[in-house]
Parts: structure tokens; C-alpha cells; sequence
């Protein structure tokens, strides 16, 4: 079953610290922004259906798949133009050629793994509105909770394991203060790391400093300031580097905690995903932290998804190249678009466009006379991509190694992984997939390409596929065969796969066809709204100006919300505008930020920012 290169294919003050670490339960909170809830169904679709107006969704990833259901239910007649033989872009499953007999399934293959973070609340809403046998809430129900992460140390160092439960009892009301949650985050880094006390108490004030800034400081200061120096990285520990630094940034979103933005890294992960995801605030209802599907991607969701759209008369046409978004007299006139394989030219049209592709595929599509329309198109030259990229394992043994996440903290190529298996709880692997010798699917992301591995002294894009492989398996040994609950063995490794989209490795001209926006300093500003100049052409993807603001399905689901309701308007529609959720924001904190806000407009610090 061993594949060659040819065949990789596609409470209260008085809560104890120990308390707040490991308990479970809690309350719920959040925001709403931006209209009513959009959940039409097939019946509202129905009622809807007199619009008439035809929707090229150009890009059959999530925002494009998100465009086209939201408008399907409200009567629009959509197509749907993807550049793949198979929707759901990144998020999509793919199956490794020639490896299923005896009646099982190929083995599931995958751009990188799938998650999806408690405090995700628009993409969940959708995937409840997608029909799944046996489940009341739809696809929803497929989603499975991890409860804990592993940060696996390399060369001997000891590894520390976070479980990931709720905090039992949340702080009442007036509760939740400054010094509340500094001691909550001391005790956090006490029982977790080996942070040195002096380093421990300052990253604590660093995001009572966040927490406490205004939006109008987060958005004319600390969008300016890389997390790096924000936090002080270069003046302390090598643990804290790696730790708070490394491991919040290059690990989980591939971008450099040197150049990434402050107001991102700080209000997403730190706040959103770490802090109020342990307090059970703004989250999708009793969601765990962590969630993770229980088959391979496309058949507990994408699969799932696009029947239902079938059943509300979305077209697809796969295949199909994007070449030309064509501008003429204040208006897009058509789209050019081909055969993937070269075709012939053909002009497509349509009443409204919804450009969904990743940000650099869709801008080459926007030429001359579109960017002098709207200057935002312009502005998304600057925006920046790199390689985050996985590799699946097939191994002959189950090895969960955690039940949940796992992040390799010294791994130069910034290694995390799951188990997946172990998840599956629908399937049975080795009955289900392959020749029935794999049991388990060890998915491993590599999200740094440019530094030197442990073993050939090469970059990750300078490495063959052959050797990236034997590289990363390294890595993982490095940080895991120590952790205490397993092993990784040579002999049970029976083959892997990468995404196709990564090809020339090993040449001197590699190429990663699909790439992941990064959030470095500014960002932001570059970063369009779904709404353009241009009264019939819209902008959903992952790197449009969400609250989310970073580069996610839950960023691209939003994105495409707030193009149907950009449409909608345009199209002076009294059909329902799409929810949209909007981060939560601690009410507790409102008072401090509005005294901030009058320090930003003084040019005065924050009330907590020491220097």
C-alpha cells in the first residue's frame, strides 16, 4: 500500500487556579450585528422565488458554497464556477488514487485538517441548515469535541498538556475585573508552563493592555505593532518565545509572530479562542473549544452540502478557469472563463457576480478599467500569502497520541497535528478505507517552508516530496516519542499523502496553487468589504474585511453573509437580510475601553500599559 510520488494526488476572586483550568460548563454571551436570521429553508425559498435574478458565484470553496445557499433560500436563481472537478476548496477531501480494494473506499486525503473553534457562531448556523440523515441539526451533528492539546517539546524537554474544559463557574456579573482575569491567566501559565514568574506576570499585563484598548487603538496602534514586540518576545526567555510568540502564531495561522498584527493575534486567538472559549462566553451554544468532524471532510459536510444546494437548484460547473471579470459603463458585463485543461474562451452573464476565489486567484481576474472603479481592488495587491500545507500518515496502528490537537513547539517547520481516527466514531477505518491495513490517519501540517529541517539542513520548499516527508515524520518523532502516551514507529508507517495542489518540489521553482492569507503589520487596511464600487459585483473570501479578521471558514462564511446582504440592498430586496455574528466583546469591559478611547485621542498610553 506504500504510495509513490506518482500516486499523490490529490467566578470569583477566590476560584482556585487549578479550578479555572480543568472545570467544565458555563454560560453563554454574545453579540449580534448586521439583521435578522437567514435561516429561509426550502418553503422560504419558495415564497422567495419571484426575484428571478440570475447569480454567478465565481469560486466553490466555503464562502462561495456560503454565497450560494444564503441566495438560493432567498429565490435567486445561482450558478456556481469552480476551477476543481470537486467543491469545498481547502476544506475539501480528496481521495488518494488506488489505494481502496475490496469493496472500501480510497483513503482520505486532505489539504490540512479541519477545525472549528467554539467561538465560530456564522459557519455553524450554516452547517445546522444542511440536511444529514439521523442528525436533528443537520452536518452540525457531525461535529466532535477534543478535550485537550498537547504542546510537544523535542529533544527531552518536558511537554505540557492543556485540557480544554469550560470554567464550571463563570465570574458573576461585576465579577470579571482586570485583576481577575490576571490571576486567571497567571494561573493558567503556572500550572502549564515553566514560564519564569518576572516573564509570566508581564504577558499578563501585555493582554490586560489588549483587553482594555479601544477599538480606535487597536485599529491606529496596535494594528502597527508585530505580536512580537508587543509582547516583548526578543528581550526574554526562549520559552516564552516559543511559547507565547511561535507557538500563538506561526504554529496555528501561519504568520510570523515578528510581523504579525497585534489587533489579530490578540483579539482572535488569545481572546477569542483561548480566553473566552475556557470562560464559555460568546460561543456557539454549549460548544466545546475545540471541535473537529467525525468522517473525513467531504462526507460529513461538503458532500452533504452540496446536495442540499442541488435540492435548492444551485448549479455548479466544475472545471471551469476564471480568467476576466469584464468591466463596461459603471457595471460587470460578464466573466471570462475557460476549460481548466485550456478550452476554449467563453464569456459568461449573469444579473450580479460574487467574486469567492482566494485572494490571489481573484485578483488577476480584476483588470484595469475594474481596479479604476473601486481603488479597495487595487489595495488587495498588498495583501500577503504563504504555504500552510499538511501531509496524512496512514499508519497500521490506532495512535490518538491526545484526544485533540497536537503542536509541535520546537519543530522548525512549525509541526502541529490530530489523530483522526479517533474521531471518526461513524467509521471504521480499516474496514471502511484502503486494502484494510491502515487503522489510523495521523494528519500533520507544515506551517513554516523556509526554515532548515533536523535532518537534511533544507527548507521545507527546497526538499523533494520524498524527503519533506521523511523530514516532517522526524519532527514528529522528535517531539512525540517522548510524550509519554505513545510512539511513532518506522516500520508502522504503511504511506502518506499531499495535497496536489503543491507541486515542482525539489526544482527551482516550487508553486503551492493553494496558499493562506497571513496577517502582518496593516493588514486590515488592505483588506476590501464585501460591498464594492461596482453596484452588480461583490467580493466573499477568507481575506475580505470581516469582525472575524482572520483567515478561516468562519471568516469566509461571515464574508459571504455580508456580500448577500450587499446584494440584497443593491437589489432593493425585502427578502431577509443574513445574521450576522460578530466577536464577542466582554460588557465588563466597555467602561475601561471608553476611558481608553479618550487616553487614545489624548495621545496618552493605555491605563495598563507599563511600557
Amino acid at each position: 500500500m506504500a504510495m509513490n510520488n506518482a500516486q499523490q494526488s490529490q467566578g470569583h476572586n477566590g476560584h482556585s487556579r487549578r479550578r479555572f483550568l480543568t472545570a467544565t460548563g458555563g454560560a453563554v454571551a454574545g453579540v449580534v450585528g448586521g439583521g435578522t436570521v437567514g435561516a429561509l429553508g426550502a418553503a422560504g425559498s419558495a415564497a422567495a422565488a419571484s426575484s428571478g435574478k440570475r447569480v454567478a458565484v465565481l469560486g466553490g470553496g466555503v464562502s462561495g458554497l456560503s454565497a450560494a445557499h444564503e441566495l438560493a433560500e432567498r429565490g435567486y436563481e445561482v450558478t456556481v464556477y469552480e476551477y476543481y472537478d470537486a467543491l469545498g476548496g481547502k476544506a475539501r477531501s480528496m481521495d488518494v488514487p488506488g489505494t481502496g480494494t475490496g469493496g472500501r473506499k480510497p483513503l482520505p486525503g486532505e489539504h490540512g485538517f479541519r477545525f472549528f473553534p467554539g467561538f465560530y457562531r456564522n459557519l455553524p448556523d450554516t452547517m445546522r441548515r444542511i440536511p444529514f440523515p439521523g442528525n436533528a441539526n443537520g452536518v452540525h451533528g457531525n461535529l466532535r469535541g477534543g478535550t485537550e492539546e498537547l504542546f510537544a517539546r523535542g529533544s527531552g524537554r518536558p511537554d505540557l498538556h492543556f485540557p480544554l474544559r469550560r470554567a464550571t463557574t463563570p465570574p458573576a456579573p461585576g465579577d470579571l475585573t482586570p485583576s481577575w482575569i490576571r490571576d486567571q491567566i497567571l494561573s493558567v501559565l503556572d500550572l502549564a508552563t515553566h514560564l519564569p514568574g518576572d516573564e509570566a506576570a508581564y504577558f499578563a499585563g501585555r493582554l490586560l493592555v489588549h483587553l482594555t484598548s479601544c477599538d480606535a487603538r487597536r485599529e491606529g496602534q496596535w494594528e502597527k505593532v508585530p505580536w512580537w514586540d508587543f509582547i516583548r518576545a526578543g528581550e526574554m526567555s526562549r520559552e516564552y518565545q516559543v511559547l507565547l510568540g511561535i507557538g500563538q502564531t506561526r504554529n496555528l495561522v501561519a504568520t510570523r509572530a515578528e510581523i504579525a498584527s497585534t489587533r489579530t493575534v490578540g483579539r482572535v486567538i488569545i481572546e477569542a479562542l483561548i480566553l473566552w472559549g475556557l470562560l464559555g462566553r460568546g460561543m456557539d451554544g454549549d460548544a466545546d473549544i475545540d471541535r473537529v468532524l467525525n468522517a473525513p471532510t467531504s462526507e460529513a459536510w461538503i458532500d452533504p452540502w452540496e446536495r442540499h444546494l442541488r435540492s435548492l437548484s444551485v448549479e455548479f460547473v466544475l472545471g471551469t478557469e476564471v480568467r476576466e471579470v469584464v468591466y463596461d459603463g459603471g457595471r460587470v458585463t460578464g466573466v471570462r472563463v475557460a476549460a481548466r485543461d485550456g478550452g476554449r474562451q467563453r464569456t459568461i452573464t449573469a444579473d450580479h457576480y460574487i467574486s469567492a476565489l482566494p485572494v490571489e486567484h481573484a485578483r488577476v481576474t480584476w483588470g484595469p478599467a475594474l481596479r479604476a472603479a473601486d481603488p479597495q481592488l487595487g489595495r488587495c495587491d498588498a495583501l500577503k500569502t504563504d504555504w500552510m500545507t499538511g501531509v496524512m500518515f496512514y499508519l497500521r496502528t490506532p495512535t490518538p497520541v491526545v484526544h485533540g490537537h497536537i503542536n509541535c513547539l520546537d519543530s522548525p517547520w512549525a509541526v502541529t497535528g490530530i489523530g483522526q481516527t479517533q474521531f471518526w466514531d461513524v467509521r471504521d477505518f480499516s474496514r471502511d478505507y484502503g486494502d484494510g491495513r491502515a487503522h489510523e490517519c495521523l494528519s500533520a501540517i507544515i506551517s513554516e517552508w523556509d526554515k532548515p529541517g533536523i535532518l537534511y539542513g533544507k527548507t521545507a520548499r527546497e526538499c523533494t516530496k520524498d524527503e519533506i516527508v521523511t523530514e516532517l515524520w522526524a519532527q514528529l518523532k522528535d517531539g512525540l516519542n517522548d510524550s509519554g502516551k505513545t510512539a511513532l514507529r518506522d516500520d508502522d508507517r504503511l504511506g502518506w499523502f499531499m495535497d496536489p495542489a503543491v507541486t515542482g518540489l525539489g526544482g527551482p521553482d516550487p508553486q503551492n496553487r493553494e496558499q493562506l492569507l497571513i496577517h502582518p503589520t496593516g493588514t486590515l487596511y488592505n483588506r476590501p468589504s464585501a460591498r464594492t464600487a461596482v453596484p452588480n459585483f461583490f467580493l466573499a473570501g477568507d481575506y475580505v474585511r470581516t469582525d472575524v479578521d482572520l483567515a478561516t471558514m468562519e471568516g469566509a462564511n461571515e464574508s459571504a453573509r455580508r456580500a448577500v446582504n450587499a446584494l440584497l440592498d443593491a437589489d432593493n430586496s425585502g427578502a431577509e437580510r443574513c445574521h450576522i455574528w460578530e466577536l464577542f466583546r466582554p460588557p465588563e469591559m466597555e467602561p475601561l475601553k471608553r476611558i481608553d478611547e479618550v487616553r487614545y485621542r489624548l495621545g496618552l498610553p493605555n491605563t495598563f500599559d507599563l511600557g
